[in-house]
Formats: C-alpha cells, sequence, structure tokens
C-alpha cells in the first residue's frame, strides 16, 4: 500500500450519531426529566433533572421542562466526562488528571 493511500485512510473519519431521549413528567407544582443516551459502543447513559415552581409564579410548563431537561442532561455530560477520564487512564496505563467541565 502507499504511503497516500495510507495517509487518505487514516485521515478517513467515520460519521457517528448518538441517540438522546428526554421525557418529561409534570403536575403543575413539578415537573421531572428523564434522560437517556446511547453510545455507539452500546452502552447507555441516564440522568434525571428536577424542577419546582413557586407556588406564585405563572403555570409555564415549557419552563420546568426546560430547567428539569437541562438538569438531567447536566448530569449525562458529567458521566460522560467520568467514562472518557477512565477510557483515558485504561488506554494510557496511568492516571491522568481529572477533567473538568
Amino acid at each position: 500500500m502507499t504511503q497516500t493511500m495510507q495517509q487518505t485512510q487514516t485521515m478517513s473519519h467515520t460519521a457517528v450519531g448518538w441517540h438522546v431521549e428526554l421525557e418529561f413528567d409534570e403536575d403543575g407544582q413539578h415537573t421531572r426529566a428523564a434522560a437517556l443516551v446511547r453510545l455507539p459502543d452500546g452502552s447507555e447513559i441516564r440522568g434525571h433533572g428536577h424542577a419546582s415552581r413557586h407556588h406564585i409564579d405563572n403555570d409555564q410548563p415549557r419552563v420546568g421542562e426546560e430547567i428539569a431537561g437541562a438538569r438531567a442532561l447536566n448530569q449525562i455530560a458529567m458521566q460522560l466526562l467520568d467514562k472518557a477520564h477512565g477510557e483515558i487512564d485504561a488506554d494510557s496505563g496511568r492516571t491522568s488528571h481529572p477533567i473538568h467541565v
């Protein structure tokens, strides 16, 4: 194989997608969110979030969903950072510095 062909194969990238699901449960005062991300390696990561409406605030379900959903996705983000950190350590055979947001 020529060096040019090797470089072309090395530089090509495979498009990857993640499947993310968010579900909400609301009772007028509280919103709960459950999030799930399916990764190409077959693993699934789940997160949960919660939002509460103050009794004097107007009922705005969309706002509760945004807050609860963001909190659930934030949990997933932190778990993804931990997963990546563990994979870096496993591959390198050493303990690296933690990955922070």
